[in-house]
């Protein structure tokens, strides 16, 4: 701002109050961008936490099998990322579990559809289910077709049961699971 010797006292103040609402404006600015960069880096460090494994690596060994690990979580689970009919989905190892199971409002977004009403015996109790197929499930490059499935409404997450993991061989050794596709 240029001292200009013609101008009010008045505008003086005006201008100056001007350019101090202006420097609050953009302080406040930069306190919202810098607070939702924050909670990005640290939503991802979360996210990180609870799927380790969310880029499955693969790789073929010399017995002519696909191999991938999975690093346990925090919680002790294997967590992984894998697609449903191609598209990306988050699941987690349950070796208790018979099928693979989904909860509902997964399954429309998988494009499953349910199949004969079936009851269920859970950790949770009796429940209801349906029965259902995936087409196609990638786990790395693993890659499992017509694979039996649930769609329950009592779930949080998708739960890779037998139905998948007795077409594999699994070891586990310390925080990782190696799991191998013969091919």
């Amino acid at each position: 701002m240029k001292f200009n010797p013609k101008r009010s006292p008045q505008s003086n103040t005006q201008a100056h109050t001007d350019t101090k609402r202006m420097g609050v404006g953009m302080m406040i600015s930069a306190m919202i961008i810098a607070l939702a960069l924050l909670t990005y880096i640290f939503q991802t460090a979360i996210d990180k936490q609870y799927n380790p494994n969310q880029s499955i690596q693969s790789s073929q060994t010399a017995d002519n099998s696909i191999e991938i690990t999975l690093k346990r979580n925090r919680s002790g689970h294997y967590v992984g990322t894998g697609h449903f009919n191609d598209k990306k989905a988050i699941f987690l190892l349950d070796t208790g579990a018979t099928y693979v199971a989904i909860p509902e409002r997964y399954a429309k977004l998988l494009g499953l559809k349910k199949g004969r009403q079936i009851q269920l015996s859970t950790a949770n109790g009796p429940s209801i289910g349906y029965q259902t197929n995936i087409d196609k499930l990638n786990i790395g490059a693993i890659h499992l077709y017509n694979v039996q499935a649930i769609i329950t409404a009592n779930l949080d997450e998708i739960l890779l049961g037998m139905s998948v993991l007795r077409q594999l061989e699994f070891t586990q050794r310390g925080d990782t699971l190696t799991i191998r596709q013969y091919l």
